[in-house]
């Protein structure tokens, strides 16, 4: 009975953990409602006043972006801003032929009268987070805007950002992205609908209330003092823009969301890309919860429903762990309640937290209207893409939750990039893209493995007991069998 306690008592912690994380989402969600409601009387810089533009240096952190290079200088030179107060960094540090591609692009942006430079260095010492750095020290702007290399803002999109600014205690104006390549895939409709529920319902909802939220990497502007005056960049997470954010937001500065300013990016179209980003963000996420747990907590400066919102922000990428937990035992579950009778009130207390299933369902509902509209027949199509997005997302709770447990063990990784395409057409061929990586994981052995598990499992639920089978966990087996199935399956077939 020792072994069966033990997978009762995992079983329930994850489970716990997983229902107060959807309770703060569906705060989040009341926030986020409660902020349509509120008009936003921030003060702004007049631009039509010479004496009111301040000065704006655009850095571009680059690593061998051949596919992307040329689209990217080509969109931020129609940036509508005064010349005169505007300058661009392009922080190279790519180690192909595009240093020179990328020079010569800059050379003819030099001579239309653009103030661009390109810098590079010698290593990559502390990468996206070093190279920051490193223009900073020679940055004549004060303030800061940050696009990565697939991120095409429009010509007035300093325009929509920097007035804000004009209150001294904001240090970070961030913008929602957008997805240029939405419909691709597939692959791409899951990143577009996760990310979207990130940059709605769950930045508006902690910023409308003064919580903690992150500077998403790129599209999107510091004041430099702020950057300074938080301990600069660091590249000792692999996600130094939620390092520095919550160092920033623990020194007092301000962070204002754009939600109406839409900064369109491309999204991984393969498969071993997004695994690739998953990993850094989940890792990152971890590592940060280790650096910044004993400052939020002993903070002084915050209330405790900040901070408590603060721990589980910091805890999202630590929900895959749960999610797997959840997933692992709930098979030895299954057979445990069948053959212990005198467990089954605990079982039916147990099925309270699918609540957090419906509360998830509930909250990305209001985000998905937000973007497609309502209606009955956008609620049909919004059923089918929660199903499929919530199955893929458990598909990948094994390599985040790797990545997740090297964030809290404090095992180092170096900064690996998201290989960019510039396709947003299926047919489009991205096979001879020469930054993708031939090799297969270990772990995608184990996530066939699962796969297989997991239909273990639905074949578990009719011949468990003797009271003809038990389906209550069929459905989220069969979402767990469908979603490591795709990311086994299409693991593999991006290697061909």
């Amino acid at each position: 009975m020792i072994l069966e306690t033990t997978i009762i008592i995992l079983y329930s912690i994850s489970l716990l953990l997983i229902f107060m994380y959807a309770l703060a989402q569906l705060n989040l969600l009341f926030n986020y409602l409660s902020s349509k409601k509120t008009k936003d009387n921030s003060p702004k810089f007049n631009l039509s006043n010479p004496t009111e533009i301040p000065y704006i240096t655009i850095q571009l952190p680059v690593y061998n972006e051949m596919y992307v290079m040329e689209r990217l200088l080509d969109n931020i030179a129609k940036i509508d801003y005064p010349k005169n107060k505007l300058e661009i960094q392009v922080l190279d540090d790519s180690t192909d032929e595009t240093v020179e591609s990328t020079l010569k692009q800059i050379q003819k942006l030099q001579a239309q009268g653009l103030d661009i430079i390109q810098i590079t260095r010698t290593d990559r010492k502390g990468f996206k987070a070093g190279a920051l750095k490193e223009g900073l020290k020679i940055a004549k702007g004060e303030i800061i805007a940050i696009f990565d290399s697939d991120f095409l803002p429009e010509a007035d999109w300093l325009k929509r950002t920097v007035p804000y600014f004009k209150d001294e205690a904001v240090g970070v104006v961030q913008t929602r992205w957008g997805h240029i390549n939405r419909n691709y895939s597939i692959l791409t409709k899951i990143q577009a609908f996760a990310l979207d529920a990130h940059f709605t319902l769950e930045q508006v909802g902690r910023n409308s209330k003064g919580h903690f939220i992150n500077f998403n990497g790129t599209a999107g502007l510091w004041r430099k003092a702020c950057i300074i005056d938080a301990g600069n960049w660091e590249g000792d997470t692999l996600t130094e823009d939620l390092d520095l954010s919550y160092r920033a937001q623990l020194k007092n500065w301000k962070f204002k969301y754009l939600e109406n300013v839409e900064t369109p990016a491309e999204l991984p179209i393969v498969i071993s890309a997004a695994r690739s980003q998953q990993f850094r963000w989940n890792k990152g996420g971890a590592e940060n919860f280790q650096k910044m747990l004993g400052r939020v907590v002993k903070s002084k400066n915050i209330s405790a429903k900040t901070k408590v919102h603060g721990l589980l922000h910091l805890l999202n990428s630590t929900m895959f762990l749960n999610v797997l937990i959840v997933g692992v035992l709930s098979i030895p579950m299954l057979y445990i309640k069948n053959e212990y009778a005198h467990l089954r009130p605990y079982f039916y207390v147990m099925s309270f937290f699918v609540m957090s299933t419906i509360i998830f369902f509930v909250c990305y509902w209001f985000m998905y209207k937000n973007i497609y509209g309502g209606g009955f027949k956008n609620f049909i199509r919004y059923i089918g893409m929660f199903f499929v997005f919530f199955s893929i997302a458990m598909g990948f709770s094994l390599h985040n939750s790797i990545a997740v447990l090297e964030g809290h063990i404090g095992k180092k990784s170096e900064f690996v990039r998201t290989p960019k395409f510039n396709i947003s057409k299926y047919k489009d061929n991205w096979k001879n893209n020469k930054y993708i990586k031939p090799n297969i994981s270990v772990n995608v052995i184990f996530e066939g493995l699962l796969m297989c598990y997991f239909g273990f499992g639905m074949y578990s639920a009719f011949i468990v007991g003797n009271q003809g089978g038990d389906f209550g966990l069929f459905p989220f087996h069969f979402m767990l069998c469908v979603g490591f199935g795709y990311v086994f399956f299409k693991s593999l077939a991006s290697k061909v």
